[in-house]
């Protein structure tokens, strides 16, 4: 991938070729011919599967826009295993305009059909588009110029900001706010729309994480920025206008269950430290985190749900092998490891090994506390009231608990998670050598 910054020029690109051979060729091939320039500055990708009557009308209307663009650009068809003449379209294509090439996959996948392209490319900015054009190519531009200048990492175009312009049915935009309350509230992402098909990123934070990215269909948006976040990059939103394309073929119970299959996958690669995210150089905090409240108080809670659980089961082997006082103690001290891990990764976003044993013995210190106040509310109960019921101990004892939980909380998030750790400077886009503008697109 070319991490080269871009300067001023008329879109070009690369003169493309259908082969001399059928089309049924049974592997990937990218087909370039010699007018390509030296520094390609975006690569527009656009995925397709049986799109025969639409791909047409979406490149001619692309390359007109991009004619317009202060940047050289080319446009990617990625052919997903087409059954219909797709893919002879596409050679078409490629041979009436010189921004056009064509890469042909034997899979279906729009994850798998981005990784394919974008890791072929040499342009400073990876782009990818829907074929249906439904977001206003008005947006591009502001999509990519804060990528070639350094200033964010990954750019995606929303349709839930409140200056966007959305036209679609009450049922899809149910589903899509929906979706994105629950990756706001499972994994923590601060961006509004994870699955609008409107996206950029620079081309060296893609090096960094398509090989992190699991996903080769519809959840490989989610994923990576769900893994750009993480890492500390910087997504930069753009209001869109966007219409709905009412020959949508999307299966959307299946696409909605995989989604949840997904998020799933990140909460606990998350949580284990299975993702790890030491490879991304990521950029330093410009400003101070947002951290939502109520948001880490929910998933406080759930890790504690499943702590206890997971103390409960620990109790159990345990006691089959030593004393119920020993077991108690043991199933204690282990099950308060995982919950000061799990709240360290998933309640507070904390990634990395940095100070992960300091937290530890905190998360000690912290249970010790909880254990004064409800151990220190039963001895007070007693020595006020030596006759109380097992009744009036059980409500003392659950209200010391209560307040136990409040305490940990506060702790956890004012003192053991207060502060992030800084991150590394982030690597800017190189500077290129002017060259002329090179004008025209079609033969």
């Amino acid at each position: 991938m070319n991490s080269a910054q871009g300067s001023a020029a008329t879109v070009v690109g690369p003169s493309t070729h259908p082969p001399e051979t059928s089309p049924d060729h049974g592997h990937d091939h990218v087909f370039t011919g010699a007018s390509r320039p030296q520094v390609i500055d975006v690569d527009v990708v656009i995925p397709v599967y049986n799109e025969k009557q639409a791909l047409r009308p979406c490149v001619q209307r692309l390359v007109r826009h991009l004619n317009t663009f202060p940047f050289t650009a080319v446009i990617t068809i990625v052919d997903n295993a087409s059954t219909d003449d797709t893919l002879a379209q596409a050679y078409e294509l490629a041979a009436e305009f010189v921004a056009v090439r064509v890469l042909h996959l034997d899979e279906k996948g729009r994850g798998r059909a981005l990784r394919a392209a974008w890791s072929q490319s040499d342009a400073s900015v990876l782009a990818y588009m829907d074929v249906d054009l439904s977001t206003d190519l008005d947006a591009l531009l502001p999509l990519v110029a804060p990528l070639l200048s350094g200033h964010s990492d990954v750019a995606i175009g929303s349709r839930l900001s409140r200056n966007s312009r959305v036209v679609r049915g009450p049922k899809r935009e149910f589903i899509s706010r929906s979706y994105n309350m629950l990756l706001r509230t499972f994994l923590g992402v601060r961006f509004s729309d994870a699955q609008c098909g409107f996206k950029a990123i620079r081309a060296d934070r893609a090096a960094e994480l398509l090989p992190l990215v699991q996903d080769q269909e519809w959840f490989f948006d989610t994923e990576l920025l769900a893994l750009a976040e993480r890492a500390g990059l910087r997504i930069h939103e753009v209001p869109v206008d966007w219409v709905d394309d009412p020959d949508s073929r999307v299966d959307i119970a299946g696409t909605a269950w995989a989604d949840i299959k997904g998020v799933a996958r990140l909460i606990k690669g998350f949580t284990t430290g299975a993702i790890s995210l030491d490879q991304v150089s990521s950029r330093p905090d410009v400003a101070p985190e947002d951290r939502n409240l109520w948001r880490e108080l929910l998933r406080f809670v759930l890790v504690g749900i499943i702590s206890t659980a997971v103390f409960a089961a620990l109790f159990l082997v345990f006691a089959t092998v030593m004393p119920s006082l020993w077991a108690n103690v043991a199933a204690l001290l282990l099950a308060t490891v995982a919950n000061t891990a799990a709240n360290r990764r998933f309640t507070f976003g904390i990634r990395g090994r940095r100070r992960a044993v300091r937290h530890q013995f905190q998360g000690f210190a912290v249970l010790g506390v909880a254990l004064l106040i409800t151990s220190g509310s039963l001895a007070l109960l007693g020595a006020l009231a030596p006759q109380a019921s097992r009744l009036t101990e059980l409500v003392v004892l659950t209200a010391a608990n209560l307040v136990a939980t409040v305490v940990r909380f506060l702790l956890f998030r004012s003192w053991i998670f207060a502060n992030r750790p800084a991150t590394a400077e982030p690597q800017p886009l190189g500077q290129r050598p002017s060259e002329p503008i090179l004008e025209g697109v079609n033969r």
